[in-house]
């Protein structure tokens, strides 16, 4: 049933509305889950990831991988994690894109601007 009548309800335009976001809305889409240390401290289940957290893959081909985000790529939708790559047929490497909600954030980048002290 719909509950705003201001808000869509329809799949196709919900569709639409997520795949054509701007990058800054497209930033909270790109959320993960926190470990469950991380829930306890910061009382919060999920947040965006950054470059340089360290997260741990926990879904698909690659899981039980523990690595440090080294790129957020918004327009591929995916995150690039550093000791997680293949060798293509000349030898030459290349990363492999991850979906945030496939990994767990392990550890937060946090820099004194966010830090209530």
């Amino acid at each position: 049933m719909k509950t705003h009548k201001e808000v869509t309800s329809s799949r196709r335009k919900q569709r639409r509305a997520h795949f054509s976001a701007p990058s800054h809305i497209r930033r909270k889409l790109l959320s993960a889950h926190l470990s469950t240390e991380l829930r306890k401290k910061y009382s919060v289940r999920a947040m965006p990831v950054r470059k340089d957290d360290e997260v741990i893959v926990v879904r698909g081909n690659f899981k039980g991988h523990k690595g440090k985000v080294t790129t957020v790529y918004r327009r591929k939708w995916c995150i690039y994690i550093d000791k997680l790559q293949k060798t293509k047929a000349n030898g030459a490497p290349y990363q492999i894109p991850i979906h945030p909600s496939n990994v767990t954030i392990t550890k937060l980048k946090i820099c004194l601007l966010y830090t209530s002290d």
